[in-house]
């Protein structure tokens, strides 16, 4: 039986939380996470300078949502 550092290696590497989220372009695919719940997944439209306000596209058929950091969300790339 593997450890659970080896078989979880892949899942982290490939979705880590992004603290700079200027680091995103447009088109990086992205969950937006609280409290260890998925709340969105998507594509980033556009990052505010600041960094601070991500606007995603929604993988379901649905407008443009905007998440602000300072409403304690986290992004991870998927």
């Amino acid at each position: 039986m593997k450890a659970r550092g080896t078989v979880m290696s892949g899942r982290q590497a490939s979705a880590t939380t992004v603290s700079d989220w200027r680091s995103l372009s447009p088109g990086d695919r992205v969950e937006i996470l609280k409290h260890a719940q998925i709340l969105a997944a998507g594509e980033v439209e556009e990052v505010s300078l600041s960094g601070n306000v991500l606007w995603l596209v929604p993988l379901v058929p649905s407008e443009t949502e905007l998440f602000l950091k300072s409403d304690g969300v986290e992004v991870r790339r998927s």
